[in-house]
This record gives structure tokens, sequence and C-alpha cells, in this order.
């Protein structure tokens, strides 16, 4: 493909590779800090990163450029999609400012050797490699970029590209730079080393005897309120918020397609294949009809729906397929013709623009003309490079090698039809193409099918009625009676807990956003503003909570942090039982006798693995017996899952560190990667970032 057609189709991976980059380089994660209030911020202001201001002007294109990377390569978009863009654009925005400071800070630059070397030297950035680079051996023309570049004076579309490029470029570079001077300062000590070795390779076999906090009934404990303070002020580290959030219970009122619908929907398929039969223009029938648009032109195995895709591609030209109902749809084909075809076409092509020559017919004429001198030998890639408008003039019409589905239709059909050699000419929305088929690889059963797909959807009289429920439930309900108002009437109540600002979605809802907005602007307890409309119900929602950025407070994490005090008073419960089974106790078993349990055997256990067999990970317990001495009878342990008592066996050591410098090496690595997402997370803690998205989206 040429270089401005390369350039100019991929602009929105450019800008989309650059968040990519700073993203995944500096592992930013979730950590990005929410602010309040939204409502203090200018009507434009998506955010503001240290006071530089983030414009829904600016950021709003980049969203869309990230949602249509999606859409490109998974086919549809939805709810939850558009809040990952959001969120991969927003990401990159707050990396681009602090990551500026840091350069600046550091005087890093990319002088103007460098750059040379990364646009057309003997080191290429990765995204001339992307552009420019074979893709077989990775190899980039440098005389091809070099006359890219050149043309960027008689082309200010290209500049503008090249521009986009260039800047993208510069930032990975020093990005890189900055990723390493992190990376170059770790070090990992012979010492660390060897424990790390040790870590992962001293084995330890013992025996424990457990008593399991689920033994205690939870009905018999009651935790007072020195137990959860005491629970809360242990972990208070556990309780900071990095961003706020908000729950709400929700009433969804299904709009699912009722038996009568199935029924309507039935009929309606049934008229539909029968006048589809008789139909005079299959095509237009099938366009006109269909819920679903497929090309009309030849498929290859594998395309349709797995339901009937096997069924069609074994029936004769001239059969009917259906009604077929399968994923929620009725399929309606008619096969109108098979053959072998080509799996992929080698192909050039000299593109003519019919407005420069006066009409369609002329520039058909020229490409005759074209025709003509080529078969009396005349050099197509020569041809390409004075007439051709598209890009891959530039490489003697060369489009390379494409499967089916990859081109227009009409192309398509001319370059897979023909056979290596042929010359066609064809008009397509682009143009007139005079095309050289050069090679066909491959052969493979295609069918050219009449297609229509009509979807299960629900009537407006099941709509309707869903609403007016939804509406009715709405004007009955109060702030404080809706959990009882729907158990009244019959309504399963539906929990939605700890919901970011920018989430795009939230459970049991399909298409949440305009909710979680609205439930940003609303009052704790209040009923939410509207009946919303999801996918496939109507849902009426009343906020429960709000928990804010910081550090929580007792108050607001007690009803999550219950089931962990319980555990803790049952751990105090079952410590003085283990203790009092140890007075006097000179074994193992006989502990285990007198609290009437087993003893349990475990062998070749690591620390760098705290796992037990068929149990649970216990870090402390695990760190306990690493810590202790072969024979001896240890003092009860409060773990995760129960009180133990245990017994080390003995342990198995390993073999002294081969090689350390590999050991460091590895460990640095390791440590390096961790520390970039520190130092970004660092740079984000000591900046004010206030986030206002969940205003727009």
């Amino acid at each position: 493909m040429g270089l401005m057609t390369f350039l100019r189709n991929r602009a929105g991976y450019i800008l989309i590779g650059a968040i990519g980059f700073a993203i995944v380089a500096f592992l930013v994660g979730d950590a990005i800090n929410v602010g309040k209030p939204f409502w203090a911020e200018s009507q434009k202001v998506v955010g503001s990163v240290d006071g530089e201001e983030i414009s829904i002007d600016q950021f709003g294109p980049k969203v869309d450029q990230s949602l249509a990377q999606f859409k490109q390569q998974y086919g549809s978009s939805n709810a939850q999609m558009q809040a990952m863009a959001v969120d991969q654009v927003w990401q990159g925005e707050v990396a681009g400012v602090l990551l500026g400071k840091e350069y600046n800070r550091l005087g890093l630059t990319v002088s103007s050797d460098e750059l040379f070397d990364l646009l057309q030297g003997k080191n290429p950035s990765p995204l001339i490699v992307q552009y420019f680079g074979n893709p077989q051996t990775g190899e980039v023309d440098r005389a091809q970029v070099i006359a890219s570049l050149k043309q960027q004076d008689k082309n200010p579309q290209l500049k503008q590209q090249w521009d986009l490029l260039q800047n993208e470029i510069e930032k990975q570079a020093l990005q890189k730079k900055y990723a390493n001077l992190i990376s170059n300062s770790i070090y990992v000590t012979t010492l660390e080393a060897n424990d790390e070795h040790q870590n992962r390779n001293k084995l330890a076999s013992f025996k424990y005897v457990s008593l399991d906090y689920a033994s205690v009934p939870d009905a018999t404990v009651k935790p007072t309120d020195a137990d959860y303070s005491d629970y809360y002020n242990e972990n208070k580290k556990r309780f900071e918020n990095p961003s706020e959030t908000r729950s709400f219970e929700y009433v969804s009122f299904s709009v699912n397609p009722t038996k009568e619908d199935s029924a309507a929907v039935k009929a309606q398929v049934d008229k539909l294949a029968a006048d589809f039969k008789n139909a005079g223009n299959d095509s237009l029938f099938a366009a006109v009809n269909s819920d679903v648009k497929v090309p009309y032109t030849y498929m290859s195995k594998g395309k349709l729906d797995p339901a009937v895709d096997s069924v069609v591609f074994n029936l004769p030209a001239g059969s009917f397929y259906g009604p077929r109902f399968s994923g929620n749809s009725y399929k309606l084909i008619k096969v109108i013709d098979t053959r072998f075809s080509p799996d992929s076409v080698k192909a050039s092509h000299i593109l003519i623009d019919p407005s420069k020559l006066g009409g369609v017919d002329k520039a058909k004429k020229l490409a005759d003309s074209l025709k003509g001198l080529v078969q009396n030998g005349a050099s197509f890639a020569e041809l390409a490079a004075k007439y051709s408008i598209d890009g891959s003039k530039d490489k003697g019409g060369d489009l390379g090698t494409f499967g089916r589905g990859q081109m227009v239709p009409v192309f398509e059909d001319a370059a897979f039809n023909g056979k290596a050699g042929d010359l066609k000419v064809v008009a397509s929305q682009f143009g007139v193409h005079l095309i050289k088929i050069e090679k066909q690889v491959g052969s493979s059963k295609v069918a050219k099918l009449a297609y229509i797909e009509k979807g299960l959807v629900s009537s407006n009289k099941t709509r309707d009625a869903a609403y007016k429920k939804a509406s009715s439930f709405m004007n009955e309900v109060k702030n404080n009676n809706f959990a009882e108002l729907a158990q009244k009437k019959g309504y399963t109540v539906g929990v939605a807990d700890k919901v970011t600002p920018t989430q795009g979605f939230a459970p049991g809802l399909d298409n949440p956003r305009q909710l979680i907005r609205d439930a940003y602007s609303t009052d704790k307890g209040e009923i939410l503003k509207e009946v919303y409309q999801m996918d496939n119900a109507y849902v009426v929602a009343r906020l429960t909570d709000i928990k804010p950025k910081g550090a929580l407070s007792l108050e607001a994490v007690k009803k999550d942090i219950e089931p962990m005090v319980r555990n803790a008073v049952k751990a105090k419960m079952l410590l003085e039982k283990a203790n009092k089974a140890l007075q006097g106790a000179g074994s193992l078993e006989q502990v285990a006798q007198k609290l009437g349990r087993t003893v349990t055997p475990v062998e070749n256990i690591v620390f760098a693995n705290p796992i037990l067999p068929g149990a649970s990970q216990e870090n402390k317990l695990v760190g306990a017996v690493f810590g202790a001495q072969p024979g001896k009878l240890s003092k009860a342990i409060d773990g995760t899952q129960g009180v133990y008592v245990f017994r080390v066996d003995g342990f198995s050591k390993p073999a002294p560190l081969a090689n350390t410098y590999k050991q460091k090496e590895a460990m640095m690595q390791m440590a390096a990667q961790r520390s970039l997402g520190a130092a970004f997370q660092a740079l984000q803690d000591r900046s004010e970032i206030k986030d206002n998205r969940v205003k727009f989206y």
C-alpha cells in the first residue's frame, strides 16, 4: 500500500498507539484519582491535572478515535467499550501532562540527530517499523520513508500526517528514556538474590491441627463496638478509597419478547419467507428486509452463524434455507451460486479519478487504453506511478495479497473471478480501476447468498406495558420504602455496589451509563429522577450509599468488614481453646485428641507460595512454620480460615545458588517493571487531579 494511503488509514492508530504506550509503559491501571466537586468546574472542562485543564473539545475527538478502533477490532460497540475508550484517553491525557513535567524537570530531550535516526536511520522507531516495515522480515524500506518525507512540501495532508507521526515518535523516545532512568536505578544485592532462591526452593514438611472459624456458628458471635474499632484500627490502610463510589438498588421491568410477540414475529417471518422465495430481485429484497446487512457477494465458509453455516455450504445453487431460529433471530437464505475460488489474491491496480476526466465513461476509456499498453509490453508499474491517484502508485500499484472481504465487492469479484495475468477494468465508489491479477493462492468453495435476518424483538404493546409498570412503581415508591414496596409487589431488587463515576457496567444492567451519571448528582437515600431504559428492561433505582475518595470512616465500612470482625472474635475464642489444649501437651497428637480434631500432614511447602493443599492461602501460618524449630510444638496461630497448632518435621534445603548474576538480573527485571508503576503512582499522588468525566459520558 502507498505511503499516503498507509498514513491516512492509520492516523487514528498513531493517536491510539501513543495513548496505549503511555498506559502500558507505566502500568497506569485504575489508579487515576477522582476529584470533586463536579459542578464547580467549567462546562467544557473534562478534568485538570495540576491546574492544566483538559477540554472536551480536545478530549472528545480522541475518545471517538479510540471507540472507532474498538469497533473496527470487535465489529460493534457497547456502553462498556465506550467506558473503556473514555478511560484509555483520560489515562493518556494524565500521563501526557505528568510525564511532560518530568521530562522538563530532568532535562530529557530528543536531539535532531536522534530524531533523524528514529525516522530514517539505522535504528528506526517502532512506529516507522510498523508503518513502513516488511511484515515478514521487519526490515524498513528507507527509500520509501525518504520519498514520503520529500512529498510533504507538495501535499499538505501528508505533511499533517507526518507531523502527527513525528510527534508520537518523539513522545515514545522520551518515555523510553524516562523508563530507562527508573529501571537503571534498580539494584538487587547478592544477599537478596540468595534469600529469593531460598524462599522459592527451600521445602518445609509439617503437621497441623486446625479449628476452623466455620465450626463456630455465626449466630453465637456478637461483635462489640470495641471489636469493630480494633479491627478497623489494625487495618486502616485497607480502607483508603482511591475513587468516590456510589451504590444503588434497583428494580427491572423486563421488555423481553412475550409468547405473543414470538408468535407475531414467527408469522411475519413465515410470510417473508414465502415472498422471498418468489422475489424477482433477490439482492434488493434481502437488502430491504434484513435487519443485518450481508454483502451480496461470494463468501467463504465460516462467515455465518455456525447454526446455519455448515448447512448452507452443503446446499446446491438455487436452494432456499429457512426460516431457522438461532441466536435470537430468524435466518432466511437463498443460495444464488456456488463455485470454487482462490483463498487469496495478489494484485496491483491503477486508480483513475473520473471527476478529473469528465466522467466515468472517459475514465474507463483511459483505463482501456492503459490496458492495451500493458498488453503490448508497457510497464504496469510505470503507468501506475504516472496515472494512479492511489498511494499504491509509489509501489507500482502493488496492493499486496488480500483475502475475501478486504476489498469493495466489485473489486473483489474482478480479482477472485479472473485468473493470474488477467487485466480487468471495473468502476467502484473510489473511481475506475485497472486491475492486474498477479497471483491467486489456494482454492475453496464459496457461495453467493441472498441473506435475510430478522431479530426476535418485543412489540410496542410489551414495551408500553413494562414502562407503565415502571412508571407506576416510581410514582408510588418513597425514599424509605423502596425494598419494602418492591417485595410487596413481588419485584426483585437488584444491587449495584461501589460503582465508580466512569464505570460502563453494573450487575444485571446492560446499558447503565445514564443511570450511573445521575447517581452522581443524587443524594443518598433518594430515588433517581427518571425511569431508565436499558436494552431489555426499564429500571427504577434508589441511591443507597456514597463512599467518598480518601480514608473511609469506620461507619462507612462497618457493614463490609462485619464477616472479618466476626472471624476476629471467633479467633479469640478458638485461640483460648487451643491454648488450653496446649497446656500439658507433649505432642501434636495429644493436642488433636483434646480438641477432637485430626492431625493433617503437609509436605514440600515453599515460603513463596503459602497455600495449604485443599485449604487456602495462610501467610501467617506458613511464615511461622519457616521460623520454627523442627520437632517443637508451636503456639496457637490465628490464620485466615481458622486457628492452627503445628509441628515442623523438617526442612529440605536447596543446593546453593549456582548463578547469582542470573538470579539478580531476573529479580532486577521484575523490580523494574513494578517500579515503573510505582513511579507513575507517585507522580499522581503528589499531583492534584480533578476528574469531571461523569458530566460528559
